[in-house]
């Protein structure tokens, strides 16, 4: 009897399921919009990856930071030199031989005496500390995976039993204290080839300031790189933060556009530092580092993989973006210098650039059997990508230097591959009006370019009144991509003037195909530019008002827009949409894959305001909803100190004919089943 009620309990699972799956028939009265309206856009600016997403815990692992980077920079950058026990010893950059030629640079460490035990309360040798990223925070019981490459690059005065290297996560206890031991391990090297060795640190005590030490405890000299501390608890197993990657799969993202931004067409110090894709892939210590545009280093070690993997594990769509060939005229104050700050490739060069397009596609959608399908599979991932979408150049001038290159790599990357979704740029400050908003689009036009990517970042006032999609022609061929934008501040006024920019947006999702905020990410003490979606230090994320804003859009993805189904009072009976400059606005979306109705309604204004549902097209709707509620005074916002903002939800009754009302400075979605 147990076994037949399990077999009918699963069998009317299958059949639930099933029903939930079938089509639902779409009332009339909606229009068609883009169910992919809000993604993510990551950029390494404020140190969003080194430091940031990818989970490494040590600074400069590789000896390659240098003055062409920053000045005062150079191998030793990040760490100290120690030689407890009163050791003998000295450290020596070098580049001969190297583990590999993308990363040239090593530590060799002599020694010459290891002090005495009893000098140093047990700890002796000459070795380096590195204290990360403001310091190393790591909890108790927590694996901590260790890893580098050593050799011993003479004969050890051990007599072939090799060189002991002794490995510690430590707390600092304060000057002339010995440092308070939390976790070691004990490696013994002898090869005098590079060899990767590998120990596994698990803390006794939570710390937030640790530093690791790696100490060579006997006579002799090793040679030591690439250098790695990693969390074994990270997100799928990827080397992602965990407590990051959360924030991001919590807004529901349809698609991640990645590496940039300015960081893809490199910082204005020549096509050198470009941000090239196939420098970022394979092996972490086989990969090239590379000056940031924002001024600092780039490890590499969240690269394009790591990109894809991230894309699948959150279920987005990646956009990959490549440079075409065109430099970034805005590096080194060059925003004034329209005519001579932009650097171009040479035409004849252009089939490298090219490649690079055609290379990545195969890398991406290849099977193994492909050059780059199987570089792609021995690096862990046999079966494709399915890269739907490709961005080439971001934010550039669109001067006829742009425009012959990008026509060039365009017209050969679509002959290959039709399938491909090419993303094109209108440049900086996408206005009409402005030069490089105009040819950006005239190019769009002649072409026939599927998507424009447009990027503005203004004032609250701007996305108070403006309403431009209304006007956009709909019988462009050309979808818009707002790929960056947001309100010049994080209070939640602004954020707030964010969302009722979006719910135009989504009035407009039938020209609008998608849009991201930007930036993304900034680490507290390293922030080169603000606002940000997401702030964050060693220990936690801080989510702003426009995070829980972006975060109520994801969740209510749909492919139909009603415009006729709420009505705020006061308003005129044949006025759909408050004017441009209203302080409210409203959007319905049904999404027929969920069988859900989203409600959204924004209130930015001081006084409350009633708005009037009338959801009787919708028959099968069920008789509760989900509320939520972000609301608070106009100034508020959150920050490292306090985050007094954050969404409040309810169960409420549902009715075909209904009144809310909006308290002032607040957003409201309902969440309806059908």
């Amino acid at each position: 009897m147990k076994r037949l009620m399990t077999m009918v309990i699963l069998l009317l699972a299958v059949t639930l399921t099933s029903e939930a799956r079938k089509p639902m028939k779409v009332p009339k009265g909606g229009k068609t919009i883009s169910d992919e309206l809000i993604g993510i856009f990551f950029e390494d600016i404020s140190s969003s990856a080194d430091g940031g997403l990818y989970a490494e815990l040590l600074q400069n692992g590789s000896f390659e930071f240098n003055p062409m980077e920053r000045d005062g920079w150079g191998p030793a950058t990040a760490w100290h030199f120690l030689r407890p026990g009163h050791s003998l010893g000295r450290m020596e950059p070098r580049m001969d031989n190297p583990l590999h030629p993308n990363n040239p640079t090593y530590m060799r460490l002599y020694v010459e005496r290891v002090g005495h035990y009893y000098d140093f309360d047990g700890w002796t040798g000459v070795g380096l500390g590195n204290n990360g990223f403001d310091g190393i925070s790591v909890k108790a019981g927590a694996q901590y995976d260790f890893s580098a490459f050593l050799r011993c690059p003479v004969p050890s005065s051990s007599e072939g039993e090799g060189m002991s290297v002794r490995v510690a996560l430590v707390q600092p206890q304060g000057w002339g204290k010995s440092p308070k031991l939390l976790a070691d391990a004990v490696l013994n090297v002898s090869s005098a080839d590079w060899q990767k060795y590998e120990a596994v640190l698990t803390p006794a005590e939570d710390c937030t300031n640790a530093s690791l030490q790696v100490l060579v405890t006997t006579k002799g000299s090793v040679d030591i790189d690439h250098l790695s501390l990693l969390p074994r608890d990270t997100y799928n197993g990827h080397g992602l933060r965990k407590d990051l990657v959360q924030a991001l799969a919590d807004l529901s993202p349809r698609f991640m556009r990645f590496p940039g931004g300015c960081v893809v067409h490199g910082g204005g110090d020549g096509f050198w530092d470009t941000y090239r894709w196939k420098t970022t892939i394979g092996p972490r210590h086989e990969r090239r580092p590379l000056k940031n545009t924002w001024g600092y280093h780039q490890s590499m070690g969240l690269g394009y993989y790591e990109y894809f993997q991230l894309c699948e594990d959150l279920g987005m769509e990646p956009l990959p973006i490549l440079p075409c060939g065109v430099s970034c005229q805005g590096a080194n104050g060059g925003w004034g210098m329209r005519n001579q700050a932009q650097d171009v490739v040479p035409m004849s060069e252009m089939d490298e650039w090219v490649e690079d397009a055609l290379d990545l596609i195969e890398w991406a959608n290849g099977d193994a059997t492909t050059e780059w399908g199987r570089r792609r599979a021995e690096q862990g991932h046999p079966e494709p990508f399915g890269l739907k979408y490709l961005g080439i150049g971001n934010e550039e001038r669109i001067s006829p230097e742009f425009v012959e290159r990008f026509k060039y790599m365009y017209e050969r990357i679509t002959q290959a591959h039709p399938e491909i979704v090419i993303v094109g740029t209108a440049g900086p400050g996408s206005h009409p009006g402005n030069p490089d908003y105009d040819n950006g689009w005239k190019l769009a036009d002649e072409i026939g370019l599927p998507v424009l990517d447009e990027h503005y970042y203004e004032q609250r006032d701007y996305f108070l009144g403006n309403r431009q999609y209304d006007s956009y022609p709909r019988d462009r061929k050309t979808k818009v991509y707002l790929g960056e934008y947001a309100a010049k501040d994080k209070k939640l006024i602004d954020a707030l003037a964010e969302g009722l920019y979006l719910l135009h947006v989504e009035r407009n999702g039938d020209v609008v195909a998608m849009t991201s905020y930007a930036p993304l990410f900034a680490r507290k003490n390293a922030t080169n530019w603000n606002p940000d979606l997401i702030y964050f230090d060693n220990e936690r994320p801080i989510l702003t008002c426009s995070y829980y804003v972006q975060q109520m859009f994801g969740r209510s993805a749909g492919q139909y827009y009603y415009g006729d189904c709420v009505r705020f009072e006061g308003d005129a009976p044949d006025v759909m949409q408050p004017v441009a400059d209203s302080r409210y606005g409203q959007s319905v979306i049904l999404n027929t894959r969920t069988h859900r109705l989203y409600v959204k309604l924004c209130n930015a204004g001081a006084e409350s305001k009633k708005a009037r549902l009338d959801l009787s097209r919708f028959s099968s709707m069920k008789p509760t909803a989900t509320k939520n509620v972000l609301q608070g005074q106009p100034e508020d916002e959150n920050n490292f100190d306090q985050q007094p903002i954050a969404p409040k939800t309810d169960t409420v009754r549902m009715k075909k004919h209904m009144t809310l009302e909006l308290e002032p400075y607040s957003f409201v979605m309902l969440e309806v089943a059908l």
